[in-house]
Formats: structure tokens, C-alpha cells, sequence
């Protein structure tokens, strides 16, 4: 009588692990790649809520009758949002708490690294490792623009790796 075989033969192994390592190496470069559309997704999600910060403490401030540098108190973040003309200012405290980026106390929201770049500009990156992965508020100046300016072109799949 025969015995009967248990476990597995070595070419079963080697067959099965050449088709593991296959199914790696497909699998691993779009996983990646979701990483960097994720990253992409999270920084546009972020410029809308920065537009939408900007629009909503406009319309408050012109539904209230204030004039344009008057500030606003915009419901949920505590105290008032600086404005310049009728739109919130690139401080971390104004459009950096309106639009929930930072948090009351001025500290930057886990997963954001808002930046005020200059008296005008308010840039946005996903950690200090990807910066040039931005998106950027940049407020009217009054004289050549009336309204802000939001820009996204830094969110590409080069700026974002």
C-alpha cells in the first residue's frame, strides 16, 4: 500500500508563488497611483471649501451692510473673520478658519498645511513633503481684480507623487 501525500509538491509551491509575485507586480504600481489621485482629490477638496469660506463670508458681509474691510462673524468658528475688500484675508486665522483648515486656536487641521505666502496669497499643500502638491486663495486687490482668485494648477500627478 502507498502512503498518501501531504502538503504540497515543490513545483505547486514555485507555481504558486511565480503567480503571486505576477499579480504584485501588476497590483503595486495602481496602488500607488491611487495614493497620488487621493492626494490630488483631498487638495481640490480643499480649494472648494476655501471657495466656499470666501463666498459665504461675502454674502454675509453684504447681507449684514457692512463695509468691505468690516469683519464678519461667520457661524461655527469662533470670533471674527478679517476681511479686505468684502473677501476674508490670507490670514491662517481668517480664510484659514473659515473655510476649516485651521482650527480656533490656529493650529493647522491634521492632513493640511495652510501657509500664508504673502500679504495676498493663502496656499494650501497636503504635508511639507508635497508642497508643490498646493492649491492657493489669492485675495482682489482692488484695483486690477474685484473678486478672488483661486488657482489649482499645481494639483498634477508630477506635483503630487
Amino acid at each position: 500500500m502507498r502512503a498518501r501525500q501531504t502538503g504540497f509538491t515543490l513545483i505547486e509551491l514555485v507555481v504558486v508563488i511565480s503567480i503571486l509575485a505576477l499579480l504584485a507586480a501588476i497590483a503595486l504600481p495602481r496602488f500607488a497611483a491611487l495614493q497620488t489621485e487621493a492626494r490630488m482629490a483631498k487638495m481640490n477638496g480643499a480649494l472648494g471649501s476655501i471657495k466656499a469660506a470666501a463666498t459665504l463670508a461675502h454674502a454675509l458681509q453684504l447681507a449684514q451692510n457692512l463695509a468691505p474691510g468690516s469683519a464678519v462673524t461667520m457661524e461655527g468658528p469662533t470670533g471674527n473673520i478679517a476681511m479686505v475688500l468684502g473677501y476674508p484675508t490670507t490670514d491662517l486665522a481668517s480664510i484659514g478658519r473659515a473655510a476649516g483648515l485651521v482650527d480656533d486656536l490656529g493650529n493647522a487641521i491634521p492632513g493640511y498645511l495652510p501657509v500664508k505666502t504673502s500679504a495676498t496669497v493663502f496656499t494650501v499643500s497636503p504635508d511639507s513633503t508635497h508642497s508643490n502638491c498646493s492649491v492657493t486663495y489669492t485675495v482682489p486687490d482692488g484695483v486690477t481684480t474685484f473678486a478672488p482668485a483661486y488657482s489649482n494648477a499645481n494639483i498634477t500627478t508630477a506635483n503630487c507623487q
